[in-house]
């Protein structure tokens, strides 16, 4: 008899799409208020409507970073897009995952999502995790194990990825920097795409010319490959 994997430990998520019950925010960067310290953040954009549908973009910062770090990689295109953007912040200085399997990070997002949900009405066929470097790699690991809530993952710079369980068919768009030295790429992304296209995921991969920082091109691509209806 096979051993029962803890759906948590395995890093699914709790959060379902539901109707908002509160007032929604105004525009701007708001905390939370979740948790005394390493607080999420949320990016609104003028002109949301919070009682239709808005796609929402979570945001995942890189190892020893913060969410005031990584909101500017897609927050000009938030606002001038008009999509929500959600910037957790990991317990610790990385995402738990990196440091020992899933645990208080995957609970901190869980009570992050219901919190957006709360106040706007989010679209189910566009919720993106996004994250450069450590957070491309929490992007990839968690967004494979809860496809059925990320409809597509932007990953930038990943060092692993690590599934337990997989669910739902995300589409994927990876990018990777050719001089990275910190996470050589012929490691890394050509051995993630490669795994990628061999189980079926819709991947697009981009490799760039540049060291361990995202290209700020390719995000605009990224963005265009998140919001694009999809074909046919």
């Amino acid at each position: 008899m096979s051993p029962v994997i803890d759906s948590a430990l395995a890093g699914c998520l709790a959060f379902a799409h539901r109707l908002p019950t509160r007032e929604p925010l105004p525009p701007g960067r708001h905390a939370l208020g979740l948790f005394p310290e390493r607080d999420a953040l949320l990016v609104v954009p003028q002109g949301v409507a919070p009682r239709r549908p808005t796609p929402l973009v979570v945001l995942f910062h890189g190892g020893g970073g913060s969410a005031a770090k990584i909101l500017p990689m897609l927050e000009a295109h938030a606002e001038a897009r008009g999509f929500l953007l959600l910037a957790p912040q990991s317990l610790f200085p990385t995402w738990d995952i990196v440091i020992a399997g899933n645990g208080p990070d995957r609970e901190r997002l869980d009570a992050a999502l219901a919190a957006v949900a709360g106040r706007f009405l989010l679209d189910p066929t566009r919720l993106a995790f996004a994250g450069h470097s450590d957070g491309g790699s929490y992007t990839l690991s968690l967004g494979l194990t809860n496809g059925h809530l990320a409809t597509h993952l932007i990953v930038s710079s990943a060092g692993f990825l690590s599934v337990q369980v997989q669910q739902g068919a995300p589409r994927i768009f990876l990018s990777h920097g050719m001089r990275d030295e910190q996470i050589p790429i012929d490691r890394s992304a050509r051995t993630h795409a490669a795994l990628l296209r061999r189980a079926g995921y819709d991947l697009t991969y981009v490799e760039y010319d540049g060291p361990h920082a995202y290209d700020p091109a390719v995000v605009a691509q990224a963005v265009e490959f998140f919001l694009a209806e999809p074909a046919g």
